[in-house]
């Protein structure tokens, strides 16, 4: 049998006691350690990682009512409450039994004991000890997340008039327990949007429970969303509550909507207008108490009208509907999103680059966008990682040929269209000039005047 990864402390003024104990569990756990005075218990606190305690109620001659083993075990408990304490005693009571379970001990073992009792409470001991650990550090890995979410909110960026109407609409919900959907193409910032609303609301302070209904297997789509019990399928081992309990008290976000199929929008519609789940295997309802976002890139008026979205489904979920608008129809805020991402990923760099030059600003409001502010950070980011100059050059910025915004039959004058080609011919290739001037069919030396004649 493999040794179990633990440390052991046998805390006892009786050496026999101690070396009993000893070789009872030395073939079980990795470490165990010995201890005749209670007063080194700090020492080794402070030198291991103690999983298990076995400590003995008496110590003093003549004293055998318990209380030393009791004053030990607060003690141990207000310094490393995460150890499993299991008291031992000869002279055991219920009485004593119930006021040691009370101060935190886990169990309690008469002396003498059963070596496979013995080794059972201890082996519990250490599971109950690791559990106590993991729960505290996903305590402590929750708050720092939850810190984070506070401190480093994506900002929404914009003055244009189609994003100032988004964020006064933002303002009037949020305060509000009204259900939201928000509808944009993909990269527009629904989930900032979303995280927004949140932060603004008085739910604020509880979790926000972000689902992407558009990544989630559809065999589990109740047991993620509403939690399950033990034995309600395979692998279902302990009872486990899921995302819409998760969220008491906050708001759940449920992105990419449009997504899901028809039998399982009528389980959604049914959890929505009852404000109630049932946990997969359980006949009992559980009241959520959560504010309820939506969020898709699909045509959702269209799919209802194909019948592929329920419409009552769609009745429930936009109380208030916001409309994102795409990057392409907010020209004058290209400037400040791209300044605002160069900012922030000069500092992830520790570059010094200060501006765009007026070219590199021209190239952007000529560009098309199909990937909106996801995009943009992502040509930012590129051009801050492979430029060598102080200042963004439109030969850093690496632009989608999806997105190239150009029309010649919009565009009749000959010169203004021949920029345009140069322009986006040189973005094509990087700044390469021989490629850029073979994909155009002309010469090196010809593209090089026709860059000087549009300053380019």
């Amino acid at each position: 049998m493999r040794k179990k990864e633990a440390t052991i402390l046998l805390i006892d003024d009786d050496d026999d006691i101690l070396f009993s104990a000893r070789i009872s569990l030395k073939n079980y756990f990795t470490n165990i350690i010995t201890e005749n005075n209670p007063k080194n218990i700090n020492q080794h606190l402070t030198k291991n990682l103690i999983d298990v305690i076995l400590l003995d109620m008496n110590y003093c001659i003549g004293f055998e009512d318990g209380r030393e083993g009791l004053y030990w075990l607060k003690h141990i408990k207000e310094i490393s409450h995460e150890t499993t304490v299991i008291l031992m005693t000869a002279f055991g009571s219920i009485h004593l039994a119930v006021e040691a379970i009370k101060q935190g001990a886990t169990d309690f073992i008469l002396k003498p004991w059963n070596s496979e009792k013995l080794y059972a409470a201890v082996n519990s001991g250490v599971e109950l000890a690791r559990s106590k650990r993991k729960n505290t550090q996903l305590e402590t890995i929750q708050k720092q997340q939850d810190k984070e979410f506070h401190q480093k909110t994506e900002h929404i960026i914009g003055n244009s008039t189609t994003m100032q109407t988004a964020i006064n609409l933002v303002k009037k919900v949020a305060p509000t327990d009204a259900n939201v959907l928000i509808l944009g193409e993909n990269g527009t910032g629904k989930y900032v949007f979303a995280k927004e609303i949140h932060l603004q609301s008085n739910r604020k302070d509880y979790p926000f429970i972000h689902i992407d209904l558009g990544s989630l297997n559809e065999n589990l789509f109740e047991s993620e969303l509403f939690g399950y019990v033990k034995g309600a399928f395979t692998d279902a081992y302990k009872d486990t509550i899921g995302r819409f309990e998760l969220a008491k008290g906050g708001t759940i976000f449920l992105d990419e909507i449009g997504n899901l199929p028809l039998h399982l929008q009528s389980k959604l519609l049914t959890v929505i207008q009852n404000r109630k789940i049932t946990r997969l295997g359980e006949g009992k309802e559980r009241a959520i108490d959560a504010r309820i976002i939506c969020a898709t890139n699909a045509p959702i008026y269209q799919m209802v009208a194909d019948e592929t979205f329920r419409q009552d489904l769609l009745f429930r979920i936009n109380t208030i509907e916001l409309n994102l608008p795409p990057l392409r129809d907010r020209i004058e805020d290209i400037t400040l999103l791209a300044n605002h991402f160069l900012q922030k990923l000069t500092l992830k760099y520790r570059k010094k680059i200060g501006s765009f030059t007026k070219e590199a600003i021209n190239a952007m409001e000529n560009y098309h966008w199909p990937g909106n502010i996801r995009e943009i950070e992502h040509i930012v980011e590129r051009a801050v990682i492979i430029t060598d100059n102080n200042q963004i050059q439109t030969s850093d910025l690496y632009f989608s040929s999806k997105g190239m915004n150009i029309n010649v039959s919009d565009n009749l004058n000959l010169e203004e269209t021949e920029k345009v080609l140069i322009q986006q011919a040189i973005q094509k290739h990087q700044g390469n000039i021989s490629k850029a001037a073979k994909d155009l069919g002309l010469t090196r030396a010809a593209l090089y005047r026709r860059l000087e004649k549009y300053q380019l």
